[in-house]
């Protein structure tokens, strides 16, 4: 295959960026603090690092590994290391095709309340019925669709290093600086109820950061880990064959463990951000009932919350959805390459035959995703107990089905078939250090597949 259409990154710098863009989206941004929120702040916060430094980093290297020993994306990588195993490659692909329609839907709901908020009418959105208005229009959201799933498939077609790395480069410092300019503002707001008492947003901060034992039982902290374990696909991106294409444009000259340790702190960083952003403020306009709000909390809750703000909320709030468009850019293009290098590299496509093949396909399967919330609505139970729409269930099929199954099938094949001293090599080639190896060797052998099992029988209903 000619490099020029694989392409590769210029440097460390680049991955880590791109990569860290791909992490840090629409997961980080509205599902983490709902579920700091609501499983007990800091005792959440201190589950979700323990993973994140012992299972996420675990599954993030051999990922990694995988693209850069073969450069090849999740289509062609798993056949080539081992006979037989082109399944787990094919389903490695299938989760970023099934991902990207409805990513993209959801990136134009983002877009359609930035244009709100940037046009000066935010007051609208936080009227009661304008997010159901909006999603049941049979126009107006495919229009976001379109121009969200534009602007992604134009960083793809551009290459990697010309269009990924170099929009990394400028979206992730402007989407750092608007996480931490929000969150700083987030802790200085304040009310005061009619009985005098005010909440700070210092409050909130509290709920965040204090671990919460209040009602904890063994079953409960099982949950908040199985609830912390959930996130960690969200948040890094593993078993989505992300890492194996971006890690198959990594120089051969990088050290893989320093960089996915640095794409695991930003992750985590950013995501720890993301809870002062919302939960401080949403503590103090709509108290402990605001962040029980789930999956609308970014687009029923906070527009109320920039009301109460008084007119600086329509401003912050502009300055909030800028930076959601920008992490669920970084993201949604990080999916759809993983789509587009997989058909360069099984089915020899040019990057432009490859972009445009898998853009369209997105676009036809996200309009239905759309319509599925009007002319195409319906309501199916889920076995995790849950009804769904057709984004629903593409998300379940996914999230909760074949990205536990990938992830299975890669512990497996590098403990036990292959065995993990073939991550082990790749880390090292040049002689870098490893200091986490004998944890990533008991991680992927033992620990990952069986928490990955329990997260799977949970999904299924079975447990």
């Amino acid at each position: 295959m000619d490099n020029q259409q694989r392409g590769s990154f210029a440097g460390s710098l680049g991955f880590v960026l791109a990569a860290a863009g791909s992490a840090v989206g629409l997961g980080n941004i509205w599902r983490f603090p709902y579920l700091a929120a609501r499983d007990g702040g800091g005792l959440f916060l201190v589950v979700y690092l323990v993973l994140a430094l012992t299972f996420g980093f675990s599954l993030m290297i051999t990922e990694t590994s995988v693209g850069r020993m073969t450069k090849k994306s999740p289509l062609s990588a798993y056949k080539q290391l081992r006979k037989g195993w082109g399944w787990l490659g094919v389903l490695g692909c299938v989760v970023p095709f099934m991902i990207m329609p409805y990513y993209s839907a959801i990136g134009g709901w983002v877009l359609k309340y930035f244009v709100v908020y940037a046009t000066g009418h935010g007051a609208d959105a936080a009227q009661d019925g304008f997010f159901t208005g909006f999603i049941t229009s049979p126009v107006e959201p495919i229009v976001y669709l379109f121009l969200f799933l534009g602007a992604c498939a134009v960083v793809i077609f551009m290459g990697v290093e010309g269009g990924i790395e170099r929009s990394s480069r400028i979206l992730m410092p402007i989407l750092l600086v608007l996480v931490i300019g929000i969150a700083c503002f987030s802790l200085t707001v304040h009310s005061t109820d009619d009985a005098g008492n005010t909440v700070t947003g210092l409050d909130g901060l509290r709920i965040l950061l204090i671990p919460s034992l209040e009602g904890i039982t063994l079953r409960k902290f099982f949950t908040i880990v199985m609830d912390a374990l959930g996130q960690l696909f969200y948040s890094l991106s593993v078993a989505m064959g992300i890492l194996i294409a971006y890690g198959s444009y990594v120089p051969d000259d990088a050290n893989l463990a320093q960089s996915v340790s640095r794409i695991e702190i930003f992750d985590t960083l950013v995501a720890f951000l993301a809870g002062v952003m919302i939960i401080p403020a949403v503590y103090v306009f709509m108290g402990m009932e605001g962040m029980a709000t789930g999956p609308s909390l970014m687009f029923v809750s906070l527009p109320k919350v920039f009301l109460a703000m008084g007119p600086v909320g329509n401003i912050i709030g502009a300055f909030f959805f800028a930076m959601v468009l920008f992490a669920a850019i970084t993201s949604a293009m990080s999916v759809l390459e993983a789509v587009v290098s997989s058909f360069i590299d099984e089915f020899h496509m040019k990057r432009s035959s490859a972009t445009i093949l898998e853009s369209v396909l997105a676009l036809v399967i996200g309009i239905i995703v759309c319509l599925g919330y009007n002319k195409l609505y319906f309501e199916l139970p889920l076995p995790n107990g849950s009804i769904g729409q057709v984004l629903d269930i593409l998300d379940y099929i996914s999230n909760y089905i074949l990205m536990p199954v990938v992830a299975i099938g890669t512990c497996i094949l590098f403990g036990w078939i292959l065995g993990t001293d073939t991550i082990a090599a790749e880390v090292t080639k040049n002689g870098e250090p490893f200091a986490r190896r004998p944890l990533v060797n008991i991680m992927v052998r033992y620990i990952a597949p069986i928490l990955l099992a329990i997260l799977l029988l949970m999904s299924l209903g079975v447990l």
